[in-house]
């Protein structure tokens, strides 16, 4: 499809060799964005506001970001904010390889409460203290970066690993997820069924496709689902579904038929129809709403 939006890939070889982690003032970032501030990544992005505010949208949720304030996106998330009003700041971005293979733990950097699939939110405001204290460590990542030697990455390991235990540790305080979370999350099954939703349903619309992929029955799995989130799993489905048609009608220029072939509805008045029903409005309609 023509006029798809941009996305971004890393700079491995920014600094000679290949590195996965690095520190890019706002201000820098911004003439990559002259053209259309609306993008996608390919890699991890949390993005520091130092001076100014406005608009920050990450997918369909949008932010009146300030000084302070902490924003997360992830791969192939929509991205757009106020270059103009939001005058500086520090992104520190990164791929989930340069830390997976650390741990245990293949998807470490998925299991932290900001990147996780059910977060609620995709903003957290610092406190003094903590901000003052990330920001060193930022800027030590940094010294760390431009005397970067081939091989030698363990203390930016160390650095990037602090940085994000101390966001992870604030944005649980701040869901008080700390106090014990939702049954949601902590059934495995439901919290699969979410990130199956997720990569899948482009695709794949069916509570059957996902029963089977979790080896359950249809019924089981509605059962869970209506439980624990109070909405069948075929709504859950139509709901992620229908936040990506969302999302292609804000941010991309596509045809209506396009958006529902992308979406593998059989028909373009079968998708026209779901989306009234699910919105209250067309998709024509809420593109021109909605569309910045």
């Amino acid at each position: 499809m023509k006029n798809s939006i941009p996305r971004y890939t890393f700079y491995k070889h920014k600094y000679g060799s290949e590195l996965l982690v690095d520190v890019v003032e706002l201000k820098y970032v911004k003439k990559f964005l002259a053209k259309s501030a609306v993008h996608t990544l390919n890699y991890y992005d949390i993005t520091f506001i130092t001076e100014g505010k406005g608009a920050f949208s990450v997918d369909n949720q949008t932010y009146e970001a300030i000084p302070r304030d902490v924003l997360f996106s992830k791969p192939g998330e929509i991205r757009n904010w106020d270059t103009h009003h939001i005058t500086n700041g520090y992104a520190l971005i990164f791929e989930e390889e340069f830390l997976s293979f650390l741990f245990k733990d293949s998807l470490f950097v998925q299991h932290l409460s900001f990147f996780q699939i059910e977060s609620s939110s995709s903003l957290l405001h610092l406190s003094d203290e903590l901000y003052t204290r990330i920001l060193e460590t930022l800027h030590d990542i940094k010294v760390e970066i431009d005397s970067y030697q081939q091989g030698d990455v363990h203390v930016l390991r160390a650095l990037l690993y602090e940085v994000l235990m101390l966001l992870d540790r604030a944005y649980l305080k701040m869901t008080s997820i700390e106090e014990g979370r939702s049954r949601e999350v902590s059934n495995h099954h439901v919290s699969k069924f979410m990130n199956l939703v997720a990569t899948h349903a482009k695709e794949q619309h069916s509570v059957q496709y996902y029963a089977d992929k979790l080896c359950i029955t249809p019924n089981y799995l509605n059962e869970m689902i209506t439980s624990t989130m109070g909405i069948s799993a075929k709504q859950y489905i139509q709901s992620k579904v229908m936040e990506e048609a969302k999302r292609l009608l804000v941010y991309t220029d596509f045809p209506i038929a396009d958006i529902a072939f992308e979406l593998c509805f059989s028909t373009v008045s079968y998708f026209i129809r779901s989306f009234r029903q699910h919105t209250g409005e067309t998709p024509l309609l809420y593109r021109k709403v909605h569309k910045p």
